[in-house]
């Protein structure tokens, strides 16, 4: 009764979002791996893959075929031990928010990883410290200001997950339900961080579309007004999610 109430509110949210324009349709995490990771990696690359721990973004065969390199960074040693055989080449079991690198990576994916961690500065750093010079750092990230962040930060622990996977049971098979801070996760303040760790901010993309209300048809209404007072007041900082790509420049010799 509960999975056909929701798909029925689903549908009807679906429909009513059809008559905003599209860029607030886009969905941000989808357009990650759909547009711009497929791009990332190079042949022979290194990669740091930074909280992927047992679903890193390289599966063994494409790594494979680009004949890539992967290191695989995760605070939990459990998770990096239950990805697949042969997608790391090199596990740490770190603190991405007090890591020191090498500057050794081509190129650094962080999604979905940010908003895990207490210290985005230190997150930063970590990264900075990580690329090589002329190297690439990719992010995706939710917004602390979007509404379900929000909810996320005030609602305890037991009860989001309960109520997460009750009305999306496909969550219950990611990374989705870990405990989450939006610590200076704001589109402006990743920029501010970027640079002051040396840091180009190479491209920027912000979208303004996520599921969690949609499956109450008020609520999401609810939410697509509130969205709109938000943007009004911060702009770019109302996004729901964001992508960075971030470059450190080449070393002048």
């Amino acid at each position: 009764m509960l999975s056909q109430f929701v798909g029925l509110n689903r549908k009807l949210s679906a429909a009513l979002d059809r008559a905003l324009p599209e860029k607030l349709r886009q969905d941000g995490n989808g357009t990650f791996l759909r547009e711009v990771l497929p791009h990332a990696v190079q042949a022979h690359d290194l990669v740091y893959d930074l909280g992927g721990g047992s679903q890193p973004y390289l599966s063994v065969a494409r790594k494979s075929e680009l004949g890539a390199r992967v290191v695989g960074l995760d605070i939990d040693a459990g998770e990096l031990a239950a990805a697949p055989a042969g997608a790391y080449d090199r596990i740490i079991a770190h603190d991405l928010c007090t890591f020191q690198g090498e500057g050794d990576a081509d190129v650094v994916i962080c999604q979905a990883t940010l908003e895990h961690v207490p210290d985005t500065a230190g997150a930063m750093r970590a990264m900075a410290s990580t690329v090589r010079s002329g190297g690439r750092i990719f992010i995706f990230a939710p917004c602390r200001n979007a509404m379900f962040a929000r909810l996320n930060r005030v609602l305890p622990e037991n009860v989001k997950r309960r109520v997460l996977f009750a009305l999306f049971p496909h969550k219950g098979e990611g990374h989705d339900g870990f405990k989450a801070y939006y610590d200076r996760c704001t589109p402006s303040q990743i920029e501010a961080l970027a640079r002051a760790n040396g840091l180009e901010v190479e491209e920027r993309r912000l979208f303004w579309m996520s599921s969690y209300f949609s499956v109450f048809v008020p609520a999401f209404l609810a939410w697509r007004l509130t969205q709109l007072l938000f943007y009004l007041v911060m702009q770019n900082d109302a996004a729901e999610t964001f992508i960075y790509v971030l470059r450190k420049p080449e070393t002048r010799m």
